[in-house]
């Protein structure tokens, strides 16, 4: 059972390194009166940071959940 909570301690640290190495998108609140220049241009980083946030993100969750069955 210990495996488990070291790979989800991995997952969680990388799940955090590659949330803060994405750039800031700057709306802020100017985005809810629609004052915001929205860009839909991303960069190949920014879509790569992306997708493995997101596929760190699915994998936390479902480490989360196997913790809790059987751990």
């Amino acid at each position: 059972m210990s495996a488990l909570w070291v790979i989800q301690a991995v997952i969680a640290a990388a799940l955090i390194l590659f949330i803060m190495l994405q750039s800031p998108r700057g709306e802020g609140l100017g985005a809810i009166g629609g004052s915001a220049t929205l860009f839909k241009v991303q960069k190949k980083r920014e879509k790569v940071l992306r997708n493995v946030s997101l596929v760190l993100a699915i994998a936390f969750t479902l480490s989360t959940v196997v913790l809790l069955i059987f751990g």
